[in-house]
């Protein structure tokens, strides 16, 4: 049971899988459901504290919320939102036949909603446990309540988005055992129930944006199907080399540091260095000899490249011409330009005839050296030329900055770049209060 003290009246809007499930495990915890959904057997059954899913625990969970008194089902919208004060909706967002998200349903209870609400004159709440796209809760969902309901959001009622991660066979447990909790709103207020009806179960609380959180949801179902892909990827690959692959990924799980951790999973720039590039084209070029398709490893080079070129066009679309780069090498604390993404884009730049200076005090030093210089001059011929031994130099004369990797010392701009415009390509732990510059691409890390 939750040791939430405050029990909360609450309308679920969709009886399938997430709802019935929703519907056991709030009443569980002592509050008062209401399901609705236009299918009759769904409502019937749940008037008999019964579903149609097949769910482990979720039986007794809803025969006891029917038993206790707790739980009951109609078709009439308008009758759920005036006895409740909270909606979960639970409606399917299924995909079409094209890919695209078929957001028919999400909309028409939508409309459901706000003509149901017309008709309360007090607060109420909605959460959408839904899948939806970034930006469905802010442009479509409100907006149709407010039409259909002549309210207005933040004044009469709040929406937040409120995604689900259970998981078929073993949801209630989820329900009850969470990695996390993910809640998004535009204003934090908004979340107050929902702070409440999850207070005491376990995990880290996550109180977004909307977007963000939307975007979550997505993010996760995404990185579960990467997973399988890519072991499934490694493990014909490795077949066909006559390796093991079961073992071969019970050896990178092994390794917490790198492969099963953090590392690696921040929005920033591009990969380069002396490893990465290679060992994938290696990989991948083993696997075309074979006459073996491995579409996921095959597009890790060129959704790279696209990455860069993306960099490339965030720059050029600021229309600024004197350009200054922070950051040559693939990362700081190095010297190595090899198939530096910094580099790539300095040269690209100069080929649109951008004005570039360029500060990196690691890669000046190492210059000295023959291999290094060699390597860079064979990039860009007078590019010995572009560099600056200081980089309050490079950031005078500049109009625009470029973060190209993260070296602490590029964190002292703060104090001197004025109005000039920046872009972060590799997301700095910039000090409160700074902002980069908004003319980035969409997909690159900013500074918060």
């Amino acid at each position: 049971m939750s040791p939430t003290t405050s029990k909360y009246r609450i309308s679920i809007f969709g009886l399938g899988y997430v709802g019935s499930v929703m519907a056991g495990c709030l009443a569980h915890f002592g509050h008062m459901v209401i399901g609705v959904d236009s299918n009759a057997t769904k409502v019937e059954l749940l008037n008999q504290g019964r579903c149609l899913m097949v769910e482990p625990e979720l039986d007794s969970l809803l025969a006891g919320g029917f038993a206790a008194g707790r739980i009951r089902a109609t078709s009439d919208p308008t009758a759920a939102i005036l006895e409740s004060d909270l909606t979960f909706v639970c409606v399917g967002t299924p995909s079409l036949r094209s890919g695209k998200l078929d957001s028919s349903s999400i909309r028409r209870v939508s409309q459901e909603l706000g003509q149901a609400l017309a008709a309360k004159q007090k607060w109420h709440t909605f959460a959408i446990r839904s899948t939806v796209l970034p930006g469905t809760t802010e442009s479509v969902i409100i907006p149709l309540i407010e039409a259909a309901s002549g309210r207005c959001a933040g004044v009469d009622f709040a929406v937040c988005d409120n995604p689900e991660f259970i998981r078929e066979g073993s949801a209630i447990q989820d329900f009850f055992h969470p990695s996390f909790t993910v809640m998004g709103a535009n204003d934090p207020k908004w979340l107050a129930p929902l702070r409440e009806i999850y207070a005491g179960l376990p995990g880290q609380v996550f109180e977004l944006s909307a977007r963000t959180s939307e975007m979550v949801k997505y993010t996760c179902n995404t990185f579960h199907a990467l997973k399988i892909d890519f072991a499934n990827e490694i493990g014909s690959l490795a077949e066909k080399l006559g390796a093991d692959g079961e073992s071969v990924m019970d050896v990178l799980c092994a390794d917490t540091k790198l492969n099963i951790s953090r590392v690696y999973l921040k929005p920033g720039f591009a990969f380069g260095g002396s490893c990465l590039p290679k060992d994938v084209g290696a990989l991948t070029h083993s696997a075309r000899q074979m006459e073996l398709t491995l579409p996921l490893l095959q597009a890790i080079i060129p959704s790279n490249q696209a990455h860069i070129d993306r960099a490339v066009e965030s720059v050029l679309a600021t229309g600024k011409r004197k350009i200054g780069v922070l950051g040559l090498s693939f990362k700081s604390g190095t010297d190595d330009l090899r198939e530096s993404p910094s580099l790539q884009l300095t040269k690209r730049l100069i080929g649109e005839g951008r004005e570039v200076l360029v500060y990196d005090a690691t890669v000046e030093r190492s210059f000295i050296h023959g291999s290094n210089r060699k390597f860079a001059e064979a990039e860009i011929p007078h590019i010995f030329g572009l560099l600056r031994p200081k980089l309050a130099e490079v950031v005078s004369q500049s109009e625009l900055i470029i973060i190209g990797n993260k070296d602490p010392e590029y964190l002292r701009i703060v104090d001197t770049v004025g109005d000039r415009l920046v872009i972060d390509l590799v997301g700095m732990p910039w000090p409160g209060g700074f902002r980069c510059s908004k003319a980035m691409a969409p997909g690159f890390a900013e500074a918060a």
